[in-house]
């Protein structure tokens, strides 16, 4: 059950210590992936932990005892570099849980990247190619892991990134950052269908330009979307028959695109939503 007092208590721990580690445990920033067992989580992982031996990974998913190769990581880096803590997106005692372990551990986050999605799982969630397909259950389901998860992470980590944006990450505030896809645009819809799917990221898209208004004003933190491409992970293998070659990606190549844009981000990019090539979309 979640606890009224616990974000102003999360928020008082994290500014004590944030003055005792900024140049210790925090050097080099700290960045959050949710969503990191396997696919594109997995891959900014991978990729942040290669930027510097000072830089901080915590990576979470429901499961980090199965998560294999996270815990490979964990394992070829050196103690401290990656944390991995169990974090479901569908029950928000445990991203509140998560929140407070890294507020001990490291007092603040720099970084956070929201990459959890579901599109497809048999037997119980399939894009609708017609509205006769459409079901109420895989309508809550993608909401729920889609859009109310993501939110409610950021809701639970917002002390942290309050006192995040560290001179050290060079970027000068914090960032959140949300998977989102271009299929979430009601401007770019033009072939319909995917019901479920589409209007999730794109209730996605509303929190997150919702939250970046009241984050940018209050806060020294930016919340930007952003679309990986067709990238060749679990989640899109079953739909990938009809993508052409050169537009199917590597995850290494979509997360390199993705990290250059968050890199690159400026605090007037506040609320935009970004395709891996830096291009804006239309909401």
């Amino acid at each position: 059950m979640w606890r009224g007092g616990a974000m102003a208590g999360l928020a008082v721990a994290a500014r004590a210590f944030s003055a005792s580690a900024s140049a210790g445990a925090g050097a080099g920033g700290v960045a959050m992936v949710q969503g990191a067992s396997r696919g594109i989580g997995l891959e900014f992982v991978r990729q942040l932990l290669r930027r510097s031996d000072q830089g901080r990974v915590v990576a979470t998913c429901r499961a980090p005892a199965s998560a294999a190769e996270l815990q490979k990581l964990k394992e070829e880096h050196a103690p401290g570099r990656l944390t991995v803590l169990p974090l479901d997106v569908t029950d928000e005692s445990t991203i509140e849980a998560a929140a407070a372990s890294i507020g001990e551990t490291h007092g603040s986050l720099d970084l956070l990247i929201n990459s959890t999605g579901i599109l497809s799982i048999p037997n119980v969630i399939q894009p609708e190619t017609t509205l006769s397909k459409v079901q109420k259950s895989s309508l809550l389901l993608a909401y729920e892991v889609n859009a109310v998860g993501p939110i409610l992470v950021i809701k639970h980590m917002w002390p942290l990134l309050k006192v995040g944006g560290r001179s050290e990450t060079g970027r000068g505030f914090s960032l959140v950052a949300n998977m989102s896809a271009r299929v979430s645009s009601i401007g770019d819809n033009g072939l319909g269908g995917w019901h479920s799917y589409r209007a999730s990221k794109t209730a996605l898209n509303q929190l997150t330009k919702t939250a970046s208004v009241e984050l940018g004003r209050k806060d020294n933190i930016a919340c930007i979307l952003l679309h990986p491409g067709t990238v060749d992970t679990d989640l899109s293998r079953p739909f990938q028959r009809n993508v052409p070659k050169d537009k199917l990606f590597t995850r290494d190549f979509s997360v390199q695109k993705l990290l250059s844009i968050i890199d690159n981000v400026k605090k007037s990019d506040n609320g935009k939503f970004f395709a891996w090539d830096g291009q804006e979309i239309p909401w």
